[in-house]
């Protein structure tokens, strides 16, 4: 009976690749538990913390979750472009780019920190009109979207040699940091894309406590679990 599976979240981390539900696909074959879900999508190029709920009684608490601010370290291009604002998309190189300076990226990167509103990019699960957005960017179809109040709570250079700027950033759930980068790369005039992204934190769970997805098996799952 389900009532008597194990039931509590995993930690996990994300490999470079996969989208997160294959990550739920695997551990539903390695646990044999049907009802499993995730706290907060990471694109399949991204890496990093992946709350995940076991059972069905785990699975109701998500939410929980869900609402927690996120951490992530984030590379971004400058100097061109993607349809889908990361590596995965259709990239366009702004061959009339001139780099930037530090100081110029510094007051760039201080200007997101905040409230303030973001439009999410097209590519997105957000849905408008009952329909997903990267449906209708798959049909070819850009609409306008209504912009979303989000808060930037810390935002820092971590590395900047140009056209390559590493960041790290804090903020609240439903935040697009593809859609960051694309508009540090507007405000350059230079264009941006996200290229790398890993989550490191959401709200008190962190990457040093998360578990590798390859090292989990039928017999040892259960150790990594946390109530």
């Amino acid at each position: 009976m389900e009532t008597l599976q194990p039931s509590g979240f995993l930690i996990i981390d994300k490999p470079k690749g996969i989208t997160s539900h294959d990550v739920i696909y695997q551990l539903r074959k390695i646990t044999v538990i049907k009802k499993i879900g995730h706290a907060g999508t990471l694109d399949p190029f991204a890496t990093g913390v992946l709350i995940v709920a076991v059972s069905r009684q785990a699975t109701k608490q998500i939410n929980n979750f869900a609402k927690l601010d996120k951490t992530y370290i984030a590379k971004a291009k400058l100097g061109a472009v993607s349809d889908t604002y990361d590596p995965e998309g259709k990239i366009i190189e702004n061959k009339n780019a001139k780099e930037v300076s530090l100081k110029i990226i510094k007051d760039i990167i201080k200007s997101f920190e905040g409230e303030i509103e973001q439009i999410p990019p097209m590519f997105s699960a957000k849905k408008v009109g009952g329909k997903k957005l990267y449906q209708l960017a798959r049909e070819g179809k850009t609409i306008e979207r209504q912009p979303c109040t989000i808060t930037i709570s810390k935002i820092k250079i971590i590395k900047y040699k140009w056209p390559y700027l590493d960041f790290e950033v804090k903020c609240s759930t439903g935040t697009y940091i593809r859609s960051l980068a694309h508009d540090i790369g507007q405000k350059a005039k230079t264009g941006a894309y996200l290229e790398e992204l890993q989550r490191t934190a959401i709200g008190k769970y962190k990457i040093k406590k998360s578990v590798k997805l390859d090292k989990l098996n039928s017999r040892n799952w259960q150790d990594y679990l946390i109530k």
